[in-house]
């Protein structure tokens, strides 16, 4: 079993900046890849980034050149780090771990553990 703890949302103006953190505990064979997907209100639920064993990184073409993605394998944690935020990014952002990054590849899954979320919200 894995568990994902997210943390660092918050409430932010539109270029502001926010940094996730994703702490992941268990067993750790149990995924390759770990990434983030957020959904809003009367949204469907979409991937936004995605970070594999070997550290390669995808991303949603709406986050391209503004959030990064990275992991600490010592702190079994993981962080997204969010630039130029717009209000179009509010929403909850949550944890995800899989064998492969569903949440990015097929629409509104998510993966085999996810996190409780944590919320970000930006105001114009």
């Amino acid at each position: 079993q894995v568990q994902l703890v997210e943390s660092g949302g918050g409430s932010v103006q539109t270029g502001g900046s926010l940094r996730l953190s994703c702490a992941a505990s268990g067993n750790h064979k149990s995924y390759i890849y770990m990434g983030w997907f957020r959904q809003a209100p009367g949204k469907e639920r979409e991937g936004v980034a995605a970070i594999g064993g070997d550290g390669s990184a995808t991303y949603a073409d709406f986050v391209k050149g503004r959030f990064t993605i990275s992991k600490d394998s010592a702190k079994n944690t993981l962080y997204l780090q969010m630039d130029n935020l717009q209000p179009e990014d509010t929403a909850m952002y949550y944890c995800a771990a899989d064998h492969i990054p569903r949440w990015m590849t097929i629409p509104g899954t998510r993966g085999i553990y996810w996190g409780q979320g944590t919320q970000v919200t930006v105001s114009s």
